[in-house]
């Protein structure tokens, strides 16, 4: 399968360490002390000042305002030769937030080694390592949705999951309107893993599958991040065949009074893959029926 070539998407500013905003002056300033103290490892302030042609109040306004971001931590200077008075000096460094602000090649990593696998291993390969992901990210099923009796509390309790591991989750409600189907709406406002995605479809698919096995329907994701969407989007129907019953009355009053953030809408005209739950481990061997809810 082809690639296609590695794009990024537009570069992000980012905010002031000291939760202003700089003037330009400032902010590059800031930017060189840190750039001194990842380049030079271990620096005091005079060193910093001296390296940079600053004024010692200059920079220690800078490296304030890092060790208040956590982008720098103090410590006191080794000592070279016998201690003299005074109090010791001390010396400056970046942490591992400080250097994230110059940026790392982990997703560059990720899509070289999941290359290697797909030219080695095969698509199989890739698959494989997609739901072995996925299964460690979001854990056993029955730990997942332990408690919840239905579709509703499940899904609020995949989100809950999901947001615990750095995806922004919520959960809407979703009216019927003309004909369709009332349901809830999965949103993951961030993918720590969309650059990755964007070249390998995989992830996405097995995530998708996964969460229709755990909630026991089929699913619907309407957009994703890593295909250019705001949010990567998983519509679960409240009426699909196997809640049509018992269940029914039950899940979309659930979905009324569910403790979540709820936001009504309805759904996208387009870009909705449909995914089957497998037969249910609890014995219920009714099929579930994957629809279009958009017609």
């Amino acid at each position: 399968m082809d690639r296609g070539p590695d794009v990024r998407g537009p570069a992000v500013a980012v905010p002031s360490v000291d939760g202003g905003e700089p003037t330009p002056a400032e902010g590059g300033t800031r930017r060189a002390v840190a750039r001194l103290l990842m380049e030079q490892g271990p620096c005091t302030a005079a060193a910093v000042a001296s390296a940079l042609a600053l004024s010692a109040p200059a920079v220690r306004r800078h490296l304030d305002a890092l060790l208040d971001a956590g982008e720098a931590e103090m410590r006191d200077a080794l000592r070279r030769g016998p201690r003299g008075r005074g109090r010791p000096a001390r010396e400056y460094l970046l942490t591992d937030a400080g250097r994230a602000r110059f940026g790392h090649g982990y997703d560059d990593l990720a899509v070289s080694a999941l290359r290697f696998l797909a030219e080695h291993g095969g698509e199989s390969a890739v698959r494989a390592f997609a739901e072995h992901r996925t299964v460690e990210l979001l854990g056993p099923a029955e730990r997942v949705t332990a408690g919840a009796a239905t579709t509703t509390d499940r899904v609020t309790a995949l989100a809950r999951v999901l947001a615990a591991r750095g995806y922004a989750a919520q959960i809407r409600e979703v009216d019927a309107a003309a004909g369709g189907r009332p349901g809830v709406q999965l949103c993951q406002h961030h993918c720590p893993v969309a650059h990755v995605a964007a070249q390998f479809p995989e992830l996405c698919e097995a995530e998708t599958r996964a969460f229709a096995e755990l909630l026991g329907t089929h699913v619907q994701r309407l957009s994703t991040i890593a295909r250019g969407g705001a949010a990567c989007t998983t519509h679960v129907p409240l009426e699909a065949p196997e809640l049509l019953g018992g269940d029914r009355h039950s899940d979309r009053s659930a979905a009324r009074g569910s403790a979540a953030h709820f936001v009504r809408g309805g759904l996208p005209a387009d870009g909705s893959t449909t995914t089957t739950a497998p037969a249910r481990p609890d014995g219920d061997d009714r099929k579930a029926v994957p629809h279009d809810d958009r017609s």
